[in-house]
């Protein structure tokens, strides 16, 4: 303040550097005199950062949720990169140097999974598939993108939510950003698209977003593919804590997330939306071992089945027209990618590692017949990485995510005691397994906000078992709490009633 007071004119000449070099970006990209008038807003974040770590973290959370959909309104002028890529290696190497402590080893089934994916990535080098150069920037860049992401993920949420507090802002935090997402959706399908979805539908978008008559809805999503699967597995997520939450508030914030949510994964138009809810509620039957759970949701499922595959009822609306196409097997879109995944098989059989990490991709020359793979569309994460990896690398990958579930399931059963960490564990679980199979048929594994939302919460279930006991005092207290509130309305409504009856009297 006392700076201020004697430098006035300076700080306002730096704020007024920083709006034009804002400005600038936005214009005109990168110049030498944007970057240079950003540098004291840069010095000032990284101070920031060093001095609130935990701040950097929720900074990082929240942009990871609504980069897309600010990046299509042209809120962003800097690319994505700077505004999310970096600062999470920057608070990463800030936890690494400031020596951030750790509630639990790092050595787990998930870090060994993520360090095989990753050491298989490195080997990528060598590979000259495509008889291209070695390009040792796009391989640093595919490194980045395809191992970096997955390593940032489950460290930093390892050294920043370890603690009852952090998880459960985690969680609520994810829960408000899932009702705000729904809640674009309503407002995209009430009154339609404005002017922002609009240019963008007409880059492009339009042409997988409306299909035969259904429209797909994408809220502030990368797309409606990405949308509709993270709806559906959050929404597992979010029944089952609700379900299992103990605080009052949390379980009715955790319900309408999933009310929200379930709603969110209809309007997106996207069956593997389905798909994702029911695979993971089908993980949940096997991790509660409730027999009566298990036969409510067989009867609910056989049910719901029978109005899908047996009937037409609601075939007038879009959307329960296009869910039901799920289950139709001579559906036109789900033939395309069989015919797709065929063809890509008979180029790969001739290059298990793929065609590599370590070339331009753009660069293959139209006479190599891995022009072909790189052109046929992939439209889903693993055969994203059966293109680039190959064999191998995909049954890697495949592992890597494996390992991690069944670790993740093995410490939800076995290793947790609370039923509220045992919730937290399961939910995590399920809608892990959720993404996974939108990923298997959409290519939305790597897309914002996924990696750190279903990774890092993988990451908080290896991290439970140590702080279970902190879990239960902090459960406990808010219990208190809640009782004692509980408590005093209950004695002030009985003053109330005594206050009415000597009136009355």
């Amino acid at each position: 303040m006392a700076y201020t007071q004697n430098h006035g004119g300076r700080v306002i000449v730096l704020f007024l550097l920083f709006l034009l070099a804002l400005y600038q970006f936005w214009a005109v990209g990168f110049t030498g005199f944007a970057v240079v008038a950003s540098i004291p807003a840069v010095l000032l974040f990284i101070y920031l950062a060093i001095k609130g770590k935990d701040t950097l973290f929720w900074y990082i959370f929240t942009m990871n949720y609504f980069v897309m959909g600010l990046q299509r309104y042209g809120f962003i002028p800097l690319p994505i990169t700077v505004v999310m890529v970096l600062p999470q290696i920057f608070l990463l190497m800030v936890l690494v140097f400031t020596n951030r402590p750790t509630k639990s080893s790092l050595l787990n089934p998930m870090s060994i999974g993520i360090a095989l994916w990753t050491f298989y990535l490195i080997l990528q080098v060598f590979n000259d598939t495509c008889g291209l150069p070695l390009s040792i920037g796009d391989w640093l860049m595919n490194m980045n993108f395809f191992a970096l992401y997955f390593i940032i993920a489950f460290a930093i949420v390892n050294k920043v939510v370890n603690t009852p507090g952090h998880i459960m802002r985690f969680l609520r935090l994810t829960a408000y950003f899932s009702i705000a997402a729904a809640f674009w959706a309503w407002r995209q399908q009430t009154f339609g698209w404005d002017s922002a979805e609009n240019a963008w539908l007409m880059g492009g978008a339009m042409r997988t977003h409306i299909i035969g008559g259904s429209i797909r809805y994408f809220s502030f999503f990368s797309d409606a593919a990405n949308f509709g699967c993270n709806m559906g597995a959050v929404a597992v997520a979010f029944y089952i804590l609700g379900l299992t939450s103990k605080l009052r508030k949390d379980k009715i914030l955790f319900l309408i997330a999933a009310a929200a949510s379930t709603y969110g994964f209809f309007v997106s138009g996207t069956r593997s939306g389905l798909m994702c809810f029911i695979v993971g509620g089908a993980l949940y039957l096997i991790l509660s071992k409730s027999f009566k759970l298990t036969i409510f949701a067989a009867v609910m499922g056989g049910l719901f089945l029978f109005f899908m595959m047996g009937t037409t009822i609601g075939q007038g609306n879009m959307q329960i027209r296009r869910m039901r196409s799920a289950f139709d097997s001579d559906d036109a879109s789900k033939n395309v990618r069989d015919i797709n995944k065929e063809a890509l098989a008979k180029y790969l059989k001739d290059a298990p590692f793929g065609m590599g990490i370590n070339i331009n991709e753009e660069s293959i020359p139209a006479f190599n017949k891995f022009k072909v793979v790189y052109e046929t569309s992939n439209d889903s994460t693993y055969v994203f990485f059966w293109q680039r990896t190959g064999i191998v690398g995909v049954y890697i990958f495949a592992f890597m995510n494996i390992l991690i579930l069944l670790g993740g399931s093995f410490v939800t059963l076995f290793r947790l005691q609370n039923k509220m960490c045992k919730g937290i564990a399961a939910a995590f679980c399920c809608a892990f397994l959720a993404i996974q199979a939108g990923g298997y048929a959409n290519h939305i594994l790597l897309q914002y906000p996924n990696l750190i939302l279903f990774y890092g919460g993988m990451a908080i279930v290896y991290l439970l078992p140590a702080i279970e006991k902190d879990f239960i005092a902090y459960e406990d207290n808010y219990i208190a709490i809640q009782e004692e509130k509980k408590r005093l309305r209950l004695e002030k409504k009985k003053q109330s009633r005594v206050k009415t009856w000597f009136s009355w009297k």
